[in-house]
This record gives C-alpha cells, sequence and structure tokens, in this order.
C-alpha cells in the first residue's frame, strides 16, 4: 500500500504537492517507456503471503507489533491490523524449479513467522477470512499503531461522509455497519507477480483479467464471514465494500468504485491504466519526496516514482500494474491480487502455477482476448466465480456457456501446462502442481466446498462461535500436515473437546453461546402476536426493539400468565403495555459466570445480549444449564480417564 510515511491530505498544501510529484512520476515513466528503459528479455515471478495470527482461543491475536520489533528477517512485515503479517518473497525467474523454490520459500517464512509468534502465544493460521474473526475485532485499538493507516481510514471516512457498509447475501444474508475501515483486516490473500514488458502489457493484463475467473473458481476459501455463509470467495464482495470512499450520492452517477476489476479491455498499454488512475481517484495519502524524477530519467539512471507508486497502491485492481526495479533496471509487472490465502502451501503454489502457465498458453493459443470476447462476459465470469466457485457459469468462446469446472479440465488445464513448458519450466514442476489442482477440480472440493460441508456436517446443536472456531482448529492442522485442501477431512465437533480445559475456554464468555437467532416484536405490536410466536417457536421470551433496533423491552412468559390470570382487561392489548421496560442487558464479552449469578440474583430466565444499545443476541437459563452440563461432562470424562 505503498510509503509508511503517507499522512493525510484532505485537500491540504501537502495534497497538492503531492500531486505535483505524482504528475512529474507520470512525465517521467513516459519518457521512460518511449527510450525503451524497460526489461524485455526476462520473465520473473513473485508472490506476497498475508496470514493471519490466532490467539490460543482461536480468536484474532493483536501481537504483530511486538512479534515485529523482535524480528530480524526483513522479508515479514506488518498489515493493516496487528493480528495481520505479511511475506514477501524473492522474485525469481520464471523457469526450471521456480515452482518448488517458491514453495520452499513460503515455508521457510511461514515457519519464522510461526516461531515468532509462538513466543507471544500466538499461531499462524492461513485463511482468505477468518472463521472466528468478529466485528468487535475490528476496532482501531487493533489498527496497526503507523500514521498512514490512520490517515487512510480518515481520509476514506471523510469521503464516504458516513460509516462502511457490508451488504452481502448468499446461503445466508449480511447486512452491518462499522464505522472504520478496518473491515479490510478480515482478508488475507497470496497475491502472486507477473513481469511483462511494456509492448505487450496491454494484451497480458488482458489475459490476466479473462482467466482470473476459472481460477478464482478453482481457489476459493472464504465462504464465512461473522457467522454467515455468503459468496465462496466473500472476500471479493467484503474488499469492495471495505475500500469503498464513494458517497450515496457519487455512487447514484456512477462514480467508479476504488476496488474494481475494470470496465474494459486495455488498448494501449499500462500508461492507459495509470492515467486513468490519477484521472479518476482522489488523492487519500500523500509522502514527501526529493526526488525529480525527470531529471533522473535524463540522466539514464532508474526514478523511484514513489509518488506513483503510493497512489497506484491505493487503487485496488483485482488485477493491478505495477512498477519496480531489479538491480537498477525498471521493470512492469501484473498484479494477481484474487487469491485467498490458504488453504495451504501447496493448493497457493498450484494455483499460481495454473495462473502463470495460463498466462502464456492462454496468449500463444487463443491471442490477446479483447479480439475474441466481449470484456462484460470476462467481467461477469470473475463475480460468477466468486459466488459461486466451481459452480459458476461461464461464457466463453462464441459465446457459449460452460461450467467452471468443465472448462478447467477440458480446456483451460492443457492450455496451462503448454503456457509452461513454453516457459521451460520442469516438467516434474508441470505435473506435481497442475495435478493437484485437477484433483481438486476433479473431487469438487474447493476450500469454500470444504468448510461448508464442515458446517452441515456440525449441525445446528452447537453454537456458531464454537463451530468457527472449530473450523479454525481444523484448518491450523491440516496446514501443518500440507496436505492439499482436496484431501481434507471434515471439520468435526468431537474434535474440539479434548479437555475440560478447553471446553471452558470456548464458553468463558457470553458471546461464545448466545442465541443470535431471534424473534422479536415491536411496542406497538398486539401481545397476541407474541404469545403466539412464543408458542410457535417454543421460546419462553421475546425481546422488544424499536424501528432502529434498539432494545426497549422485553416480554416473557411469566407476563403473559399474569395477563392470562386477570382474564385480559380489554380485548387489544398492546406489548408496550405489559413488556419488562429496560430489562437487565449484558454484552457478549460478559464472563459466563457473571451472566449466570445475574441470573440468579435478579431471577431472571434470560439475558439479552446488546452493543451499543442494539439486540445482538440472547442467553437463557436453558442455556447456561446446557453449558454447565458440557463442562460437568468433560470433568467427569477427564477424572475417569485418570
Amino acid at each position: 500500500m505503498g510509503e509508511q510515511s503517507a499522512r493525510d491530505v484532505n485537500g491540504t498544501e501537502s495534497g497538492r504537492a503531492f500531486m505535483k510529484a505524482l504528475l512529474r512520476d507520470m512525465r517521467a515513466l513516459e519518457t521512460m517507456l518511449e527510450r525503451g528503459m524497460f526489461e524485455t528479455q526476462k520473465r520473473r515471478i513473485g508472490a506476497e503471503q498475508e496470514m493471519f495470527l490466532v490467539d490460543r482461543d482461536l480468536r484474532p491475536a493483536p501481537v504483530a507489533a511486538e512479534l515485529l520489533a523482535e524480528n530480524v528477517d526483513p522479508r515479514i512485515v506488518g498489515e493493516l491490523a496487528r493480528f495481520n503479517l505479511e511475506a514477501n518473497v524473492s522474485p525469481r525467474l520464471f523457469e526450471g524449479l521456480c515452482f518448488s523454490q517458491l514453495e520452499t520459500e513460503l515455508r521457510e517464512v511461514v515457519h519464522i513467522a510461526q516461531m515468532r509468534a509462538a513466543k507471544h502465544d500466538a499461531k499462524i493460521v492461513l485463511a482468505g477470512i477468518l472463521p472466528s474473526v468478529r466485528l468487535e475485532d475490528l476496532s482501531l485499538a487493533n489498527m496497526t499503531p503507523r500514521p498512514r493507516y490512520r490517515a487512510l481510514n480518515d481520509t476514506l471516512l471523510a469521503m464516504r461522509g458516513g460509516d462502511f457498509n457490508i451488504a452481502i447475501k448468499g446461503i445466508d444474508e449480511l447486512n452491518i455497519t462499522h464505522d472504520n475501515v478496518m473491515f479490510e483486516a478480515c482478508n488475507t490473500s497470496f497475491q502472486i507477480h507477473f513481469q511483462v514488458a511494456p509492448d505487450e502489457f496491454a494484451k497480458l493484463h488482458n489475459v490476466a483479467q479473462l482467466v482470473s475467473a476459472p481460477i478464482l473458481a478453482a481457489a476459493v476459501f472464504s465462504p464465512v464471514l461473522f457467522g454467515s455463509r455468503l459468496w465462496h470467495e466473500t472476500r471479493i464482495a467484503l474488499f469492495s465494500s471495505s475500500i469503498d470512499e464513494r458517497s450515496n450520492a457519487p455512487q447514484q452517477r456512477s462514480k467508479r468504485p476504488r476496488v474494481t476489476f475494470g470496465d474494459q479491455w486495455v488498448r494501449d498499454g499500462v500508461l492507459e491504466i495509470f492515467r486513468e488512475q490519477v484521472s479518476r481517484f482522489r488523492v487519500v495519502l500523500a509522502a514527501e519526496t526529493d526526488e525529480d524524477p525527470v531529471a533522473v530519467v535524463e540522466r539514464g539512471e532508474t526514478p523511484e516514482l514513489s509518488a506513483l507508486k503510493l497512489h497506484n497502491g491505493t487503487v485496488y485492481r483485482w488485477n493491478r500494474a505495477c512498477y519496480g526495479a531489479t538491480d537498477g533496471v525498471p521493470h512492469l509487472r501484473i498484479e494477481n491480487r484474487i487469491l485467498p490465502a490458504g488453504p495451504t502451501i501447496v493448493d497457493e503454489v498450484a494455483n499460481a502455477a495454473f495462473f502463470f502457465g495460463l498466462m502464456n498458453g492462454v496468449l500463444e493459443e487463443l491471442g490477446d482476448p479483447s479480439q475474441w470476447m466481449d470484456f462484460d462476459a470476462a467481467k461477469d465470469n470473475f463475480f460468477a466465480a466468486a459466488r459461486h466457485g466451481l459452480k459458476a457459469q461461464f461464457t466463453w468462446r462464441s459465446g457459449e456457456t460452460v461450467t467452471a469446472a468443465d472448462l478447467i479440465r477440458t480446456e483451460l488445464l492443457p492450455l496451462a501446462r503448454e503456457g509452461l513448458r513454453h516457459s521451460k519450466v520442469d516438467d516434474a514442476e508441470i505435473d506435481r502442481y497442475l495435478d493437484v489442482i485437477e484433483a481438486r477440480v476433479k473431487s469438487g472440493q474447493t476450500g469454500s466446498a470444504w468448510v461448508l460441508g464442515s458446517i452441515t456436517g456440525m449441525g445446528k446443536k452447537t453454537s456458531v462461535d464454537l463451530r468457527n472456531r472449530r473450523l479454525v482448529s481444523a484448518m491450523m492442522e491440516h496446514q501443518e500436515r500440507g496436505t492439499p485442501v482436496h484431501l481434507w477431512g471434515p471439520a468435526e465437533l468431537e474434535q474440539l473437546t479434548e479437555s475440560s480445559e478447553e471446553w471452558r475456554r470456548h464458553l468463558r464468555h457470553v458471546g461464545q453461546f448466545m442465541t443470535t437467532d431471534l424473534f422479536t416484536v415491536r411496542p406497538g405490536d398486539l401481545v397476541d402476536l407474541a404469545a403466539s410466536v412464543m408458542e410457535w417457536e417454543h421460546i419462553r421470551h421475546v425481546p422488544v426493539e424499536d424501528e432502529q433496533g434498539q432494545l426497549v423491552g422485553l416480554l416473557t412468559h411469566r407476563d403473559l400468565l399474569r395477563l392470562v390470570a386477570r382474564g385480559g382487561q380489554k380485548q387489544e392489548v398492546l406489548v408496550e403495555e405489559m413488556m419488562i421496560r429496560d430489562p437487565i442487558t449484558v454484552s457478549r464479552k460478559t464472563p459466563t459466570l457473571e451472566a449466570l449469578r445475574k441470573m440468579r440474583e435478579k431471577n431472571v430466565g434470560c439475558l439479552p445480549v446488546t452493543e451499543d444499545g442494539r439486540l445482538v443476541g440472547i442467553i437463557t437459563a436453558s442455556d447456561l444449564i446446557r453449558v454447565s452440563a458440557k463442562l460437568l461432562e468433560r470433568f467427569l470424562e477427564v477424572e475417569e480417564e485418570e
């Protein structure tokens, strides 16, 4: 995302100075392209590995700053959240044993991160979205304490004129609002880089756009967010909303989103993309630069173009154009940002091999996609893949419709193999990694299919919190073994019951076992409605909400019995006449024992769970009895074993 010294701009003098620097960088880049200063004879690949830190409870562990303070490996750096890390692996020539070398280095940096994390009682997890992440984890307290991140947050909020809203529909539906940019921290990815020559940039960028859909369909691993089952790759929808600067008015006039797949094929090369980004997207971060890039180019040297790189880092294309230099020689890259982190390093490298092979194979066999396919079809394919994974329906050549799985098996895997052979990648490398893709597609078990299948297998007899943490635990176990995801067995609840101490950790707070699927009424509703809901749904407590979702009361089965005992003083009794006003409440973080004491001391059968006055769940005496029974059961089992 650019230089760490970036700061808030908001139309200030520093922002105007930065714009001058950005325009100078653009002029320098134009001159470099005209003079042929870019490397053209070599093809390199690279990668960035993002990862989550989790604690003993399998929740986000905000210890990245402490870990990095001790870290001596410059490849491992921080990210937006204090529970995220990123490792930048070395670029390497696209030939020979490049993929096994990439796998080896990825294992090395992840192992180093694991060792550093262990010192802070934390572990590393590779996941597109961590199933156990909660909205409360996305506070500014968990933002990495660097000025540029706070500046990004404050600037985007000011430009939006309000909070960020996430609305995603899948199997379930999620509609939630948050007051900072930390939604982005729910996502971790495996970003891959492909070096290209300037004269081939347009057609290779078009290929990257075309093949992103089938590659994503085979790689999906992010189906769950805050307990809701959404898209197979929910990262795509979530990231688009988490960095959306647009207020309601600009959205109505079709202002382009900052996270984008694009709207047309590239025709004229890399300048086309950079010019559009400078023209369309306001500067949100600025940094001082002493370089005169035009003068540097005139001397025949390579400029940093730091202003251009910083601004480019705040426009989030799924296939991003990048400028850089190797040993003082400038180059261009296409950064593919669609892939989730995980499920394993082998899976990640297989996904990369599939992408890099198609970049060559499609261009050699089919040519520039702009010549034979409508861009809107490629864009529609991409979002279909994010929603449905391997079951997505794609529009392909000649307008025919084909499933993602069939297209990959029959046409794209052979093209990828030929593309890798064309780049002189070792035959054993090709077989090892593309066989992983082939087996995954044949089995139908992507990472997301595994998550959703595990959730179905675990059923609804446990809390969402426990289920989500079991998913994380199983991910860690499989990742430690290194087995590709198509061979993973499902996550099972029984595997999370190793000891009474573990059960205690997983049932320590109210939020870990509260009921979130609630039936509620409004103050102006008839009591008859509340009584019917209690009868039909076999519940004894109905929270009362106002139009804004604020908890204003509670109606209990006991209240209805009192009404019946009085014979009902009138035919139409409203909820607001019978409800308990200002009921006793708890928060997600309330300790289970404290909730139990409150219920006993106040002689109440339930406690609504609220955040900022809004109802988020409820716990009842039955819930606490169930929790106590599980703990007692585990205690007795351990006693018998001893």
